[in-house]
């Protein structure tokens, strides 16, 4: 947003067969830490490689082997804090959270669950121009992810692949602040903006670095205010938890599902059942993956092999002084100093390498607007039609800046560079070679455009006379004058000399 005022969105409400009900939705999103080590082992973090082999003695818990800190990691979970505008816990301590599972060959997982190393902090989630949701943050907390187990290979066993284990994930938990489908799915698209841009984690759902478990529940109109009053969870429904989503459409879906669940279980006279759910996208529905567990249910105690973690203020404040503008800062920046509309802006702002690429292409044309609609229209356009991403564009900021150039200066016209585009695009060069090489350059002799001018109305007497009883078909003489010139001529002189010349 552009500054602090902004509108809050209207909670989401859902029709049931005897009343309304509005949902109330927390979020816990698992990020896997940017690290090439994993948090607690020298093993390599990297995607893709051969089952089992990334896997340090300690990973595979072997007898004897005892965990190290990976200090990157720790950095990496304060910058994270600290583009959240989050308390920066300078003592936490890490804790064994014990259950048993094949790939999880410690039987427990080693995790922040009393003392984390973030604290409180804030997410502004945009809903559009003007609206926004602002959701807390309880806390950040570290921990190691677990392993993969495989059920497809074989029809009678399973198989466990442990390159995952070990790997750094921050879990990021929110408080029930959220309260729609939609907005579920905008606070993870932020997120994972926000993470991105400090480069703690590269949120590719697809490889599970970034997944979002989702807590949902159901109150009726009025409850959710005395729970932010009171801060009383007893105003709001009993929760479920929707594990593991990896897609905002699943989890706008599964939202809207569920919500529906506990609605018709309330108003049939039932009780929700605290529980953790599964959704199935194929059938459009969450079933139930096992009662929620209590805190108790881990036997949650103090890891015995790991300190707390103790890190200074000086430290936290070096990690500050490196923090790059994040992309509430940038999108404010492009509209108020470049005078770019908040559409734009948001547009330009969605991925850090779309904001360079834009930021470099204003350097080279110093013109903000003109370099937002090339960017966005054409260039971001060309490349969805060709199914690639930003890093691929063939054409550069340099050159795309050069374009701009050319048409400021009044050697092209809009529809010559458009041309000159996407010669550059499929070819390549120098926008200012190609032109002078090609004879692109726009003809700006009015002694030449008014010659044109006068043998197109000349040639149409009868247009002529319909031109004046109608201005508005001036434009057809403005085209046959565009025509004759290849496109050449310059399109205001043309629409200047056709005006005079009919005397409109």
């Amino acid at each position: 947003m552009l500054d602090l005022s902004y509108k809050t969105p209207e909670p989401k409400v859902i029709a049931g067969a005897k009343h309304d009900w509005e949902l109330v939705i927390g979020m816990e999103v698992h990020a896997q830490v940017s690290s090439n080590a994993k948090l607690f082992s020298g093993a390599s973090t990297g995607f893709g490689a051969e089952p089992n082999s990334h896997v340090a003695f300690v990973d595979a818990a072997m007898p004897g082997m005892l965990p190290v800190i990976n200090e990157f990691c720790v950095a990496q979970a304060v910058r994270t804090g600290l583009g959240l505008k989050a308390a920066i816990n300078l003592r936490s301590a890490f804790d064994r959270k014990n259950y048993f599972y094949p790939d999880l060959p410690q039987g427990y997982q080693i995790s922040q669950l009393y003392h984390p190393i973030v604290g409180e902090g804030e997410i502004l989630v945009d809903m559009g121009p003007g609206i926004a949701r602002k959701v807390r943050i309880e806390r950040i907390h570290l921990e190691q992810d677990a392993g993969k187990s495989i059920h497809d290979m074989d029809p009678n066993m399973s198989f466990v692949d442990l390159n995952r284990t070990g790997v750094a994930l921050m879990e990021i938990v929110s408080r029930p602040d959220i309260r729609g489908p939609e907005e579920a799915a905008a606070y993870v698209v932020k997120l994972r903006q926000i993470l991105r841009y400090l480069g703690t984690c590269d949120g590719n759902m697809q490889n599970g670095n970034l997944r979002a478990d989702v807590n949902v529940s159901v109150c009726r109109p009025g409850q959710y205010e005395k729970y932010q009053e009171t801060q009383d969870f007893s105003h709001l429904g009993t929760r479920c938890e929707l594990k593991n989503m990896n897609s905002m459409r699943f989890i706008q879906a599964a939202i809207d599902y569920e919500a529906r669940r506990q609605i018709a279980i309330l108003e049939d006279g039932g009780k929700v059942v605290q529980e953790t759910r599964l959704y199935d996208p194929d059938k459009n529905e969450t079933r139930s993956m096992r009662s929620k567990e209590e805190a108790h249910d881990y036997r949650y105690f103090p890891c015995p092999d790991l300190l707390p973690l103790e890190i200074e203020q000086g430290w936290v404040d070096d990690i500050a002084a490196t923090m790059p503008e994040l992309p509430d800062g940038k999108k404010h920046r492009f509209v108020t100093d470049l005078g770019l509309s908040e559409y734009d802006a948001s547009v330009l702002t969605a991925e850090v390498e779309n904001a360079d690429y834009f930021e470099a292409v204003v350097a080279a044309c110093e013109d903000g607007k003109l370099a937002a609609n090339w960017v966005i229209n054409e260039l971001f356009g060309r490349l969805k039609k060709d199914g690639a991403e930003i890093g691929d564009s063939p054409v550069s900021p340099v050159q795309l800046g050069g374009i701009i150039r050319l048409i400021k200066s009044g050697d092209i016209s809009g529809k010559i560079a458009k041309d000159l585009f996407e010669i550059v695009y499929t070819e390549g060069g120098d926008p200012a070679e190609i032109v002078d090489a090609r004879g692109m350059k726009q003809v700006t002799d009015l002694g030449a455009i008014e010659k044109a001018v006068d043998e197109i109305i000349a040639a149409n007497p009868a247009q002529v006379e319909k031109a004046k009883a109608n201005p508005k078909l001036a434009g057809w003489f403005v085209g046959q004058v565009m025509k004759a010139s290849g496109g050449k001529a310059n399109p205001a002189a043309v629409n200047e000399l056709v005006a005079k010349k009919l005397g409109l």
